[in-house]
């Protein structure tokens, strides 16, 4: 028995900034960390970080005296707040093979991505300006305020995939630009050349069905927008209207084609296709139900591509799945879509017709 208890709340901000490596993030992402972390207690003479071992949660001693024994020899005592209780107990080069708690403990609990995403974001906006002549990551700490860099958008939002790599480079590419309420800004049937994630305001989204103007979306801040026909290299499929005035994010396709969509995108030939599903995979067709009744891979599932969005919640997310269309367009979009929400997809390059030509079926 671990004597170890949840009190249910957050810790406060003023203890997260004394914490390593948590001095160093900003203000509203220590906010939101102290949301995402959990207090727990602990009594005098149990073992608090056994109930840890293995788990990908971090854990900071807040209050109290611990004794840590590691593996092979040796021990030390870490009192909360100072010295090495400002460290994460069980994340340290010699292994911690027991704990005992010397007084009653208030420890402070973290899961591991929440805290490195945190950083990595924060490092990346707080970078100085490019010897390139480039645009400093660090000036654009207000156009990725708010909801665009929430911890729960770059944890599950469109910019939960992206590469470590990558993250500095996009935020010096994205341009600020404001919106006036009524502005249209991307309409049906034209060109895509932008990719949008809203800073501030709301949208509302529109299609033409049946000659008809119909609203299929209301989009808030931190949502996006535009990636489908930048990805399928089609024209947009909805017109996206400003509902107030606000602040877009944009990023130009080349630069979304780079940095955001090709890194997603995981492309398999026909025979590595075929040998993903015979080893479990799943076949997965984004046409038309009327194209994918007549014409289908054996055992796919059909979900086209205006129903992803709404699939997210449906499927499995522990199972992998290998998407396709016809020509790769349509999959190519569906893919990205599911990446972005963090399924494991590969995409058939160039579609049923490349597979085809490759000797399928």
């Amino acid at each position: 028995m671990t004597g170890d208890s949840t009190d249910g709340s957050g810790a406060s901000i003023e203890r997260l900034a004394r914490l390593a490596p948590l001095a160093e993030l900003s203000p509203a992402r220590l906010t939101e960390l102290a949301t995402a972390a959990r207090v727990h207690r602990a009594q005098r003479g149990t073992d608090p970080l056994a109930q840890h071992a293995g788990t990908d949660h971090a854990v900071f001693l807040l209050r109290g005296e611990i004794l840590l024994s590691f593996a092979g020899s040796g021990s030390t005592v870490v009192v909360g707040g100072s010295g090495e209780g400002l460290h994460p107990l069980n994340r340290r080069q010699a292994t911690v093979v027991r704990s005992k708690a010397i007084t009653d403990l208030e420890l402070l609990v973290i899961d591991d991505d929440s805290l490195d995403l945190a950083v990595t974001w924060n490092e990346a906006a707080a970078a100085r300006d490019d010897p390139a002549g480039g645009r400093a990551a660090g000036n654009l700490q207000a156009d990725f305020g708010g909801a665009v860099l929430s911890l729960a958008n770059i944890q599950h939002g469109a910019l939960a995939q992206l590469p470590a790599a990558h993250i500095e480079e996009l935020m010096r590419r994205f341009e600020r630009v404001s919106a006036q309420r009524g502005q249209v800004i991307v309409a049906e049937g034209e060109a895509g050349d932008w990719f949008y994630v809203i800073e501030s305001g709301r949208c509302v989204v529109e299609r033409m069905v049946g000659g008809v103007t119909v609203a299929v979306a209301e989009l808030k801040s931190g949502d996006v927008f535009g990636e489908e026909s930048l990805v399928s290299d089609t024209t947009r499929n909805a017109t996206v209207t400003m509902l107030s005035d606000g602040e877009l994010l944009r990023l130009a396709k080349r630069d979304f084609t780079a940095l955001l969509a090709e890194p997603l995108l995981h492309r398999l030939s026909w025979p590595e296709a075929r040998a993903r599903v015979e080893g479990g995979a799943v076949w997965l067709d984004v046409r038309y139900p009327s194209e994918y009744q007549h014409d289908r891979l054996p055992m796919a599932i059909n979900v086209p591509l205006s129903e992803v969005r709404n699939s997210f919640a449906v499927l499995d997310p522990g199972a992998e799945y290998v998407v396709y269309c016809q020509s790769g367009r349509r999959s190519s979009a569906a893919a990205f879509l599911f990446a972005q929400r963090g399924f494991k997809v590969w995409l058939l390059d160039g579609g049923l017709r490349a597979a085809r030509r490759d000797g399928a079926r």
